[in-house]
């Protein structure tokens, strides 16, 4: 150690803490990307069919009572031009087969996602099976022009007469 300068040892030391993080960081990558596979290979499928899935994409979330419980694996254009999407769901959770899906987004401008709404049956939906109630997306420049359109024509509607409605002072 003392052939080296102070500077040199100073970088021979801060490349072996970033060595150290680097080894970590492939670690801990590793392990994840394993638990998730596993993970994958132990979800059910489950199907749910919308007339619009606006603004949902492959991977986007399915979640029940806020908690992730699965991921939206693909999406078909069925014959009757509804969209039915294949839903991959953890193992461990089991859905009441009166639940219905719902297309929600986390916020004004945020991404949507897959919401559940346990229902109270017994049984539960099995593999490969389907939901029985679902509700498309809302769409936030249909849901502006509903507004603006009922602003509109509450502008047009006629004002109450008032000449009719007019108290008279009494003597």
């Amino acid at each position: 150690m003392e052939d080296f300068t102070k500077e040199e040892l100073k970088n021979l030391i801060i490349g072996f803490c970033v060595l150290c993080v680097c080894l970590v960081v492939a670690t801990v990558y590793n392990w994840q990307r394993n638990v998730w596979a596993d993970a994958k290979q132990s979800d059910y499928t489950v199907y749910a069919t919308f007339n619009r899935t606006d603004g949902l994409s492959i991977g986007d979330k399915v979640r029940m009572g806020g908690v992730d419980i699965g991921y939206i694996e693909s999406s078909v254009l069925e014959d009757d031009f509804r969209a039915t999407l294949t839903l991959k769901i953890r193992n461990d959770i089991q859905i009441p087969d009166d639940s219905g899906a719902a297309i929600v987004s986390s916020g004004v401008m945020g991404n949507k996602y897959i919401e559940i709404e346990p229902g109270g049956s017994d049984d539960f939906i099995a593999d490969n099976g389907y939901f029985s109630f679902t509700q498309d997306a809302m769409v936030l420049e249909e849901l502006i022009d509903r507004i603006i359109s009922m602003g509109k024509a509450k502008r047009k509607e006629p004002a109450p007469n008032t000449a009719d409605n007019t108290p008279t002072e009494e003597n």
